[in-house]
């Protein structure tokens, strides 16, 4: 199944950036929403707790904030630069792209697990620790 589609002339591999394809023009099939800057990395809880990077670990079990990259022409309930919070592990592998603003990691997520939206970046801590 294709989630996005890119043209032959917008798809090169370069030296410079190994396994990064050059895109020029991104646009996702259908209703397909695509994220870039999700972050895996170490966090601080709200009571300065330094909780370690969790990737790949079962201690990483948990819903993760991401921007929207691009949206295909169905989609109607998001928009491109919104933040999505989206439940743990409903996105595919990161797939790394090289366009006008750089090296971008874009995964494309399961629509029906998106569980927030917010035209800012919301800072990843603890959700607990905000009552949701």
């Amino acid at each position: 199944m294709k989630f996005w589609q890119l043209s032959s002339k917008d798809i090169m591999l370069t030296a410079k950036n190994t396994n990064a394809i050059q895109v020029e023009e991104f646009l996702p099939l259908k209703d397909s929403v695509v994220v870039h800057q999700m972050e895996f990395g170490e966090r601080l809880s709200h009571a300065g707790l330094i909780l370690p990077n969790d990737d790949m670990k079962n201690a990483g079990i948990r819903p993760r904030w991401a921007r929207v990259y691009a949206i295909g022409p169905d989609q109607k309930d998001l928009q491109v630069g919104q933040w999505i919070y989206i439940a743990h592990g409903r996105w595919t592998r990161g797939v790394k792209i090289e366009d006008a603003e750089g090296v971008q990691i874009v995964r494309k997520v399961d629509n029906k697990d998106i569980l927030l939206v917010s035209d800012e970046k919301v800072e990843d801590y603890n959700m607990s620790d905000k009552g949701i």
